[in-house]
């Protein structure tokens, strides 16, 4: 006979299942039993899709922009906010619709995205200027984020905690993906098709998952009634997290590309979203009866380290997919197409990663040495990234950069568990939305502040050229444009020269990833590690 008995885990307020297997000898201590139904597969399915579908839209313009910005008649500036929208809009809006689907339900808020998600996509597809393509890709980032949050929230609402590690893995796989193959994608819709199709390709995703949706995501929703829920929602507090978020993500994009770092434009908002941030932290900390923050968990001490380690994840995840492109394009003379294709090794060692991270986690039931070895196998990688030369053989480097994907990509699912496990039952949709959070604001710092190290380093560089020093300051803004001149240019001295200042200028990028996923690493020794092993307690499960 097979049964189940449950103990109490205290500093959980919840039950661990053990279960006992029962013979002529009476009974035998057993493992810790839990199950995955054919309903939970099919409620993720869903899940999965929406995903991949984000993550290739988010990657999949930058590279298209050239073509798009031609084909529509904008400006630079107009094709970089073009790109910027979808970024911030996502990241501001995480949070927005966890603390919604808390109150409203999750099914009905994941359908709210996915319908932003789908009319910011039909609006970017038919957009004749720049004005509507901007008012689209807002849209789009807005039901993005949403998507990308409630379906980690969802994760958590629907699977017991040990096993969550194997759906966290497969998510982050299906980011990791569409963040390499949507520049591949939309490379080749833009130099071989339409650039329209980077949108129009989404529709039919979009479309399916709604219906897929309603019948298998059925998501209990908390049985107050309407006005209790509208009382109780922290509204001030959600405005001033969103107010305050945009303004401190604007300043990041704006400078060293719009405006210069030094500029009162870039720095009025960057102080005022910083103090902000501060100040909705104060007030999410008394004042609202049920705030959209929750800044207290059961080791305070350990969750701060882990979000921290979500931000660096995020930031050196996003530093070497945004990076090492252009690495192939301006130092190898790669088209934009083949650079996608050639940092196709890095999502063949994330993805898999994050899915064997959270397998191992599953079946050892212990996360923090996950950790340890992400940070270390990352810090490796990046170490490796900075012997890169404007020599290095194509071969070698498409393959050595699968070593800091195989670190980053364990830490996915390694970190959600940390947070998880040192996290308040009552408040793990707002600690998994605030995952969310945290990775999309490193993603948005790790371009930000790789574009200050990289122009600063190129035009120091640039000055040890004597040919190139007059125009150090001038072509050493902008990474991404530096690419078509140097292609541009015939083959000579100075186009070398141009090539390995590039070379010795991503290498401080690398440098920077490097000292942050060690920081990361030795931050990580600090934390504790909790048993993952307790009962699934939620009030918005399957129904």
């Amino acid at each position: 006979m097979h049964r189940v008995r449950s103990s109490p885990d205290k500093s959980h307020e919840v039950s661990t299942y053990q279960t006992d297997d029962e013979g002529e000898n009476g009974p035998a201590r057993g493992k810790l039993q839990f199950w995955i139904d054919r309903k939970i597969t099919l409620a993720f399915f869903p899940l999965c899709i929406l995903t991949l579908m984000v993550a290739l839209e988010a990657a999949s313009l930058g590279i298209a922009l050239p073509v798009i910005s031609e084909a529509l008649g904008g400006s630079a500036i107009e094709a970089f906010w073009s790109g910027t929208s979808f970024v911030l809009c996502s990241a501001c809006c995480q949070l927005v619709f966890t603390s919604l689907s808390s109150a409203f339900g999750r099914q009905l808020l994941i359908i709210i995205a996915v319908i932003f998600f789908l009319v910011g996509t039909i609006v970017s597809a038919v957009s004749t200027n720049f004005t509507q393509m901007l008012v689209g890709r807002s849209i789009q980032g807005t039901g993005g984020g949403g998507i990308i949050a409630l379906s980690e929230v969802s994760v958590t609402d629907m699977v017991p905690f040990r096993l969550r590690g194997a759906y966290w893995g497969v998510l982050g796989s299906m980011w990791s993906i569409g963040s390499v193959v949507g520049p591949i994608m939309g490379g080749g819709f833009s130099t071989n098709a339409d650039w329209r199709w980077i949108f129009y390709i989404n529709i039919p995703f979009a479309v399916l998952s709604i219906p897929l949706i309603v019948i298998y995501l059925k998501i209990k929703t908390k049985k107050t009634t309407r006005r209790d829920k509208l009382r109780d929602f922290d509204t001030v507090g959600l405005v001033f997290f969103v107010c305050s978020t945009a303004s401190f993500l604007i300043a990041l994009s704006w400078g060293g590309v719009m405006y210069a770092w030094y500029s009162w434009r870039v720095l009025v908002p960057l102080i005022l979203g910083a103090i902000g941030m501060v100040g909705v932290i104060v007030y999410e900390t008394g004042i609202p009866k049920d705030p959209i923050i929750q800044v207290s968990g059961i080791d305070n001490h350990s969750l701060l380290i882990s979000y921290i380690g979500t931000m660096l994840q995020g930031l050196t995840l996003w530093c070497i997919l945004y990076y090492l492109p252009l690495y192939g394009e301006a130092v190898h003379g790669l088209k934009p197409l083949s650079a996608g294709v050639a940092a196709l090794p890095l999502a063949a060692a994330i993805a898999p990663s994050a899915c064997v991270a959270g397998i191992i986690a599953v079946v050892w039931g212990r996360y923090r040495i996950i950790i340890w070895v992400g940070w270390a196998v990352a810090t490796l990688g990046f170490g490796i990234l900075c012997y890169f030369d404007r020599t290095t053989k194509g071969a070698i480097w498409i393959a050595l950069i699968a070593i800091p994907g195989l670190g980053l990509g364990a830490l996915v699912t390694s970190i959600a568990y940390a947070i998880q496990a040192c996290t308040e039952t009552r408040h793990l949709a707002t600690a998994t939305a605030l995952f969310s959070f945290f990775r999309a604001f490193g993603q948005s710092l790790g371009v930000a502040i790789g574009g200050v190290i990289f122009q600063n380093r190129m035009e120091a560089n640039l000055r040890t050229y004597p040919a190139l020093a007059p125009m150090a300051k001038e072509i050493s803004h902008n990474a991404v444009a530096l690419v078509g001149k140097i292609q541009a240019m015939e083959q000579s001295q100075s186009k070398d020269d141009l090539r390995q200042a590039y070379t010795d200028s991503l290498r401080s990028v690398w440098v920077f990833c490097c000292v942050c996923t060690a920081v990361g690493g030795i931050l990580s020794l600090f934390t504790k590690e909790y048993s993952i092993d307790y009962n699934h307690d939620t009030d918005q499960g399957l129904e």
